[in-house]
């Protein structure tokens, strides 16, 4: 199992390495960030496939295909321009780039995106009402059946006292509509709304100098990340009060405590040497941030890991997926990024 976690976390971070360094190489004012599409995509995909797949294993069903489309769009709406930009560049400027003062600007074409893709789902679901389910949105009779079982607390061979529809509402084609619909646009927001800011720390500060965004983006993966580290190191010698125990029996209050320290001190040194040997001299952020990132980016993905913690629960599973030997699924790796990364891109932004 430890052999499976090293050997999964050391492709990982060798692949990301390798993006980030042709990220840093390649990128120009404009361009940022194009060469970590694919990075982003492995990472907002797999997480949908592993919660859908935890949706449709529990008998709740839902548009996967519908989902992974909604969630590309959203990803990659923040790099339309810098997309523009780049064929411009390699057109020689045959084609204009970008224009500056577009009223949609970057964070526009998410909005775009998501409104498009969540009337998407609706247009899906009426031109398929009533119709037998012919692919991986709905679950098989068995998985429904044993749901219903499970949640019926009446014995089989006693008296017939009624069932409580709401126990299986995906039993019937006609009465799941409204559920489905649900369920994919959470899914699709959940996972495409945060991917997309993801992308837009890339490109923050570009007029300062183009490694800006990717220094801000290490900063953030590395300051969120620490504090998983130091809440489970100090979780383990200091652990005494839980946290939520109906989520995570094994989170501690001593935990997220030392989780919100690991991530101050990681903040304050991404600050203190990485923005400055990435940027030009006087281009990088106060270390007075860090008191501000390391608390927010740490409660925030303690947010998030324990919303993965209750889904796998209600879903009765133990980990998101198996996409990542040793690490379980990818969704298991980007819980704590999804929830962080509306905070952090706020902090940066300010910072920038």
């Amino acid at each position: 199992m430890l052999i499976d976690r090293l050997r999964s976390a050391a492709v990982l971070i060798t692949i990301a390495v390798v993006c980030l360094f042709v990220d840093a190489r390649v990128s120009t004012q404009g361009t940022e960030g194009l060469t970590l599409i694919p990075l982003l995509l492995f990472f907002a995909l797999g997480t949908t496939w592993d919660i859908t797949s935890l949706l449709i294993q529990s008998g709740r069903s839902v548009w996967r295909a519908g989902c992974m489309i909604a969630v590309t769009s959203m990803s990659l709406a923040p790099a339309i321009p810098n997309i523009v930009n780049a064929v411009s560049d390699a057109a020689n400027g045959a084609l204009d780039p970008y224009p500056v003062d577009c009223p949609i600007g970057r964070l526009g074409w998410v909005v775009t995106m998501a409104v498009a893709s969540l009337f998407a789902l609706l247009i899906r679901e009426m031109w398929t009402y009533g119709l037998p389910a012919t692919n991986d949105s709905q679950p098989s009779a068995d998985t429904s059946a044993s749901i219903l079982k499970e949640a019926d607390p009446i014995k089989d061979d006693g008296p017939s006292h009624g069932t409580d529809s709401s126990a299986n509402l995906d039993a019937s084609p006609f009465s799941a509509s409204i559920d489905r619909t649900m369920r994919a646009a959470f899914v699709s927001m959940y996972i495409g709304l945060p991917m997309s800011l993801l992308f837009a720390t890339r490109s923050l500060g570009s007029s300062v100098s183009p490694l800006w965004g990717l220094a801000a983006l290490l900063a953030f993966i590395a300051t969120t990340k620490s504090a998983d580290a130091g809440a489970y190191f100090s979780g383990k010698l200091l652990g005494r009060n839980k946290l939520i125990p109906r989520l995570s029996p094994g989170k501690t209050w001593e935990g997220a405590v030392g989780g919100v320290i690991a991530s101050t001190l990681v903040a304050m040194a991404c600050l203190h040497w990485l923005f400055p040997a990435m940027l030009p001299s006087g281009c990088a952020p106060s270390i007075t941030w860090a008191f501000v990132l390391g608390p927010a980016l740490s409660i925030s993905g303690m947010v998030g890991d324990l919303a993965e913690s209750m889904f796998k629960r209600d879903c009765g599973a133990k980990d998101s997926g198996n996409w990542l030997p040793g690490l379980g699924g990818v969704w298991d790796v980007t819980d704590s990024l999804i929830a962080a990364i509306l905070p952090a891109f706020l902090c940066l932004s300010a910072a920038a």
